[in-house]
């Protein structure tokens, strides 16, 4: 008689793995909007039907919580209710034996927490507070761009058209296509059938094949003078919108060029000059006026200005740079990640042949300069980071293509000192191994871990933790400020100074070029109401009509890139963008959402600025 057999998976449990697939795709693809009572209630549902009923707290809680949330979703549950929901799941979460009912309850906790306006809501007056977004690629653009739209008239072969499309909402398109992190690829619901559309790369392709394409004209002058400072992505789009509005406006940079951080913060290998030079030349060509190396507090005062315009915006950014915060940071052979940037943006470029080079930081900063440097002849580039390479926030792709580069990323360490020679230069950095410890903001917090210190020989340092702030002079005339942080609403105005706005990296901290056009363009949108107007802007191109796409899987077609053998040794741009017949490709499998589903009954479409 036998005893034992070989297991393999049955078409029962071959059938439950497609399920769970097809759920993690669902959940991908979730567009922002949906009801946080309806999400949590289905999620305990999931929960339930995989408890093994053991123990009492799982068996019984996440059924009770299962029918409460059912009761407030059915318009008949009261505070009470409410009560025992959060007590339940603060029991289902303390004593469950398993993660199944533990996990259950610390997310209905989070919901109720982060979520309880919606739940008061839907007890009190019986409805939800979400705002559906029919078209999820668009709700996760910052800049809400009509994406689906582009996509149409990049297949029908109308790139100029597209660019114009982009540009009512975004007047970066050439720099978007090449940095973008693209949120909108992580709701497109392309991934519950295969995988995301590769939005950026299409972008790209329209970019390149339109060519120039040139402002539209300004709407009549308004006699209404706009003051902005700072040039970076926040500052030039707003400046660029309140121009279409017909808005005189005046941009004041502290630097020789224009760009922020665009120019400052991202290797041309990543961003060749003329994308940018194309986005900034469109944006000046509807006449901002401009003026560089000129530094608010020395040249002109916030105070002048006020004086002098009708509406200031400050978008300043975040261009300075955090120290190590470890013994022998003063060392010579110590650089700031933002100078290093900064000056080869500049144009002085430095020499690192033959040097060994250590990075600290895990962001897509700390991946530039760790790339950078191995582009400037380093011998060896170490980039020292303080937890998991998995917990680091700079793109994936990012990682792997420095690792391909022959960087090398060395995670749970984290700096000590800074070991010098006779002449005070750096020569080694002094690290501590870390284990993962408790989650903290989605991440394990890292732990000195029970070993000896570790030395990492180096020539050069380059720090690449963070960014700072520069706002002590507009703190000074009365801009209320934390952590250096300049305070402003959502709405990009400061309370207290009548008629100023602040928006991007120096309201936000530290954030992504698209987050900061948002500010620009939100910006643009509440100075206009400000001075008195409710202005519009050109109508866009019209977007061909929506046909049935095919709905089988279809495989993603996705970026390339330069062999590392032959992007080492130069700042030529990295990315290969795709052919039209690859676009043509990418473009066909986009479901158009604009139209079809909630998009053809709930306005799919927005032409213009509905919300002025």
């Amino acid at each position: 008689m036998n005893r034992l057999q070989i297991t393999c998976p049955d078409g029962i449990q071959k059938t439950m793995d497609m399920l769970y697939e097809d759920l993690a795709h669902r959940n991908a693809a979730a567009p922002e909007g949906n009801c946080p009572v309806e999400q949590t209630a289905a999620l305990v549902k999931v929960c339930l039907s995989q408890s093994c009923g053991k123990c009492v707290p799982c068996r019984i809680g996440l059924d009770q919580m299962t029918k409460l949330m059912e009761k407030i979703l059915d318009g008949f549950a009261s505070m009470d209710d409410l009560v025992i929901l959060e007590r339940t799941a603060k029991t289902v979460m303390d004593s469950s034996d398993c993660a199944i009912g533990a996990e259950a309850g610390r997310s209905v906790l989070a919901c109720l927490e982060g979520a309880k306006d919606d739940f008061l809501t839907h007890i009190k007056e019986h409805h939800c507070t979400a705002e559906f977004q029919p078209v999820p690629c668009r709700r996760a653009c910052p800049a809400h761009v009509d994406i689906p739209g582009y996509i149409a008239l990049v297949k029908e072969g109308r790139f100029e058209d597209a660019v114009r499309l982009i540009r009512k909402d975004n007047p970066f398109p050439s720099s978007c296509a090449l940095v973008c992190e693209h949120p909108c690829e992580e709701r497109c619901r392309r991934s519950i059938l295969d995988d995301a559309i590769n939005i950026r790369g299409i972008k790209r392709v329209a970019v390149d094949c339109a060519g120039h394409v040139p402002a539209p004209e300004c709407a009549s002058d308004t006699h209404k003078k706009v003051a902005i400072i700072g040039a970076g992505p926040s500052g030039l789009t707003a400046a660029y919108f309140l121009r279409l509005m017909g808005h005189s406006v005046t941009v004041y940079e502290q630097r020789e060029k224009t760009g922020g951080m665009l120019r400052y913060g991202i290797p041309r290998y990543r961003l060749p000059d003329k994308y940018l030079d194309e986005d900034i030349n469109v944006i000046l060509s509807t006449g901002v006026e401009l003026h560089t190396n000129t530094r608010i507090g020395e040249t002109i005062t916030l105070t002048e200005l006020r004086e002098k315009f009708d509406a200031v915006y400050i978008s300043i950014g975040a261009h300075s740079y955090k120290n190590l915060g470890v013994d022998g940071q003063e060392a010579k052979g110590i650089l700031s990640a933002v100078d290093l940037l900064r000056g080869i943006g500049d144009g002085n470029v430095p020499d690192f042949s033959g040097k060994n080079i250590v990075v600290v930081g895990g962001g897509n900063v700390a991946m530039d300069v760790t790339r950078t440097a191995k582009r400037l002849g380093a011998n060896t580039v170490k980039c020292v980071y303080r937890r998991r390479k998995v917990d680091m926030t700079a793109q994936v792709e990012e990682v792997e293509g420095a690792i391909a580069e022959g960087c090398d990323i060395v995670p749970l360490m984290a700096p000590v000192r800074v070991e010098t020679d006779e002449n005070g230069y750096a020569v080694a950095l002094i690290v501590q191994p870390q284990i993962p410890g408790e989650y903290a903001n989605g991440r394990p917090k890292p732990v000195n871990a029970n070993r000896p210190q570790e030395r990492i020989p180096c020539d050069i340092i380059i720090g690449a933790i963070g960014q700072a702030i520069d706002s002590d002079g507009f703190m000074e005339e009365g801009v209320p400020t934390k952590w250096a942080k300049i305070l402003s609403d959502k709405f990009c105005k400061i309370e207290g100074m009548e008629g100023v706005f602040a928006g991007g990296d120096c309201a936000s901290g530290p954030s992504t070029a698209i987050r900061a056009i948002e500010a620009g363009k939100t910006a643009a949108g509440n100075i206009d109401t400000y001075l008195g107007f409710h202005s519009t802007l050109p109508k866009p191109p019209e977007v061909p009509k929506a046909t049935h796409q095919a709905r089988g899987a279809m495989g993603r077609i996705n970026m390339v890139e330069r062999t590392p053998s032959d992007r080492n040794d130069d700042f030529d741009i990295m990315e290969i963008g795709m052919t039209e017949e690859e676009a043509r490709h990418e473009c066909s499998r986009c479901l158009r959402c604009d139209h079809y589903g909630y998009g053809g009954f709930r306005g799919g479409r927005e032409e213009r600025w509905t919300k002025w």
